[in-house]
């Protein structure tokens, strides 16, 4: 096989859908020789801030001097990336390599009591692969696909379990009810592990707390076991104090908003708990570094001074981007082009991003799933509104005629994001060479 092979083989297992359950992820491990349990991994789940909050650890992580595997999802420019090493996605060969060891095993499951392996289940067992016996690591971090109790990669035992952020997203699989949501996102939480949370819904933090005591885990919850209040906003990032019992200290981050400072004060009580426990060791020096030098495509990242993307591709996710739209850029004009997948929130995210915004334009990409420009434009009730069937022409000439005194944010679905960035960055370029 080769590299363009393997890939339409893994992409060719989405035709199985999302198969929650772990009983074929513990039969196709254990065809694999059980290599996640010779892994140390942090597992890091919630409807928001997985991917950030694994990028504030892995780069403190880093500046300790570790080798990092990361396990993400989705992938922003290339499908290599949702398995990389400290931040350099697995070559063409290596995911080679792991096609060629799972696919006869995935299909030869396809006729046994189990049944065939989902896109993701592959993905999940090809990482635990990878990361055992390809490319040894001293810890990976491992973010959660969807939900948490069901999810493929709850097959391991975490040092640390986390829970970022409760929110209404995936209910035709999680549930209508927080409770019900917050349920399978603490589905993750293992017997004695510890498990640190930036859940802020008190029915959410309830249940949490709950499964916590069923099994035994000490839970640490920000705002109660440690905090985070901004003291500055930067140019170009964030200014934070962090406190807890073992230190209090002020931070910077290059990621924009409050919700990065809470995903970074969570990282932060990650790597406490690994240092005490003395299986990873940071310290002061590293943590600064790190964080102050994390980023993460698609969340909030300038592409020039007044050109933004941010993945806010649900109701908690817009909410942030409205109160970061507030923050920073109040003084200005503000255009967004929108687009996103149709089985999301519509209504109550393009409603609330209307409250920040000046001028509002809704397009559509080629995707499964993706929202029509019309079904867009008819849940909005903005006075500045125009449907947008060619986002690319739209940039060109919106590039044109942007003013210093107007902020154009391109946001919605990440699958969006992606098709993006990669076709403005070299527009951006041509236009400056002008």
């Amino acid at each position: 096989m080769n590299y363009e092979k393997s890939v339409e083989w893994i992409h060719s297992r989405l035709r199985l859908g999302i198969k929650p359950g772990l009983m074929r992820m513990d039969r196709l491990l254990e065809e694999l020789g059980n290599p996640h349990q010779k892994l140390q991994t942090v597992h890091i789940g919630g409807t928001n801030g997985k991917g950030s909050t694994v990028t504030y650890l892995r780069h403190v992580l880093q500046e300790s001097g570790y080798k990092v595997g990361t396990f993400t999802s989705p992938y922003f420019e290339r499908f290599n990336e949702r398995i990389s090493i400290d931040g350099a996605p697995l070559c063409d060969e290596e995911l080679v390599l792991l096609v060629e060891k799972i696919k006869p095993i995935a299909e030869k499951m396809e006729h046994s009591e189990w049944g065939a392996p989902s896109e993701f289940e592959v993905i999940t067992a090809m990482s635990f692969y990878y990361f055992a016996e390809l490319n040894p690591v001293d810890l990976v971090l491992y973010e959660v696909g969807l939900g948490g109790r069901l999810d493929s990669t709850n097959v391991i035992t975490p040092m640390v379990s986390v829970i970022t952020s409760i929110g209404m997203d995936h209910m035709q699989f999680l549930g209508n009810r927080i409770e019900d949501i917050a349920f399978e996102k603490a589905g993750i939480i293992k017997k004695s592990v510890p498990v640190v949370s930036g859940v802020h819904q008190q029915d959410a933090v309830k249940v949490i707390e709950e499964k916590a005591v069923d099994m035994g885990s000490e839970l640490f919850q920000l705002g109660q076991d440690f905090s985070a209040k901004r003291l500055d906003i930067l140019e170009k990032g964030e200014r934070f104090e962090y406190r807890s019992p073992f230190q209090h200290e002020s931070f910077e981050l290059s990621m924009i908003g409050t919700h990065q400072i809470n995903n970074a004060a969570i990282a932060i009580k990650v790597l406490e708990l690994l240092t005490l426990e003395e299986k990873f060791i940071t310290n002061t020096t590293h943590l600064k570094a790190g964080l102050k030098k994390a980023t993460w495509p698609g969340r909030m990242e300038a592409l020039s001074d007044n050109v933004y993307i941010d993945g806010a591709h649900n109701p908690e996710g817009v909410a942030a981007l409205v109160k970061t739209i507030q923050e920073r850029f109040h003084h200005k004009r503000v255009t967004v082009l929108f687009s996103a997948l149709h089985d999301k929130e519509l209504r109550p995210m393009i409603s609330h991003l209307e409250e920040a915004v000046d001028y509002i334009g809704f397009t559509t990409f080629d995707f499964p799933r993706v929202a029509s420009v019309e079904e867009l434009y008819d849940a909005s009730s903005h006075p500045d509104k125009v449907k947008v069937h060619d986002w690319k022409k739209y940039l060109k000439e919106k590039i044109k005629v942007t003013q210093e005194d107007e902020i154009l944010l391109i946001t919605g679905s990440l699958y969006f994001l992606s098709e993006v960035k990669p076709y403005f960055l070299p527009l951006l370029e041509n236009y400056r060479k002008k």
